[in-house]
């Protein structure tokens, strides 16, 4: 529910030009960033990284809801998204990578993960990353 809630506020930010129909004319420009990057990313991040930290004394460490483990994959997601992408949209990928790294932890799965990730995109990619 998170997501819709993000797409309002920067369609409010940036009021872009929508064409829902611009992946049917360049489908690999939409396909590797909505759907195949975040299977990807789920599995490096939270599968690997996570769970791999949930080895170490940081599974000791919680914020709120908010585990160690999460805390320290999602720092790097956000960094890399920053250095990698640039700007600050970049940066804003902190909440939902929390959002998931929150699902990783309760249900000891990436499959919830991959599934808000794969919404998240498709729906940030379809409005708001039409090439051009």
């Amino acid at each position: 529910m998170a997501a819709p809630l993000f797409w309002a506020g920067l369609y409010t930010l940036t009021r872009p030009t929508i064409d829902l129909l611009w992946p049917l004319n360049t489908p690999a420009a939409f396909v590797l960033p909505a759907l195949i990057y975040p299977v990807l990313e789920e599995i490096v991040f939270r599968g690997a990284g996570q769970g791999l930290a949930w080895r170490t004394k940081l599974a000791n460490y919680a914020i709120g809801p908010l585990s160690g483990p999460n805390l320290l994959v999602s720092a790097v997601f956000t960094s890399l998204h920053v250095v990698l992408q640039g700007g600050w949209l970049a940066g804003s990928v902190l909440i939902p990578s929390l959002i998931f790294g929150y699902f990783r932890d309760r249900y000891n799965n990436i499959a919830p993960c991959i599934v808000l990730h794969v919404v998240y995109n498709v729906g940030l990619f379809l409005l708001f990353k039409a090439p051009g």
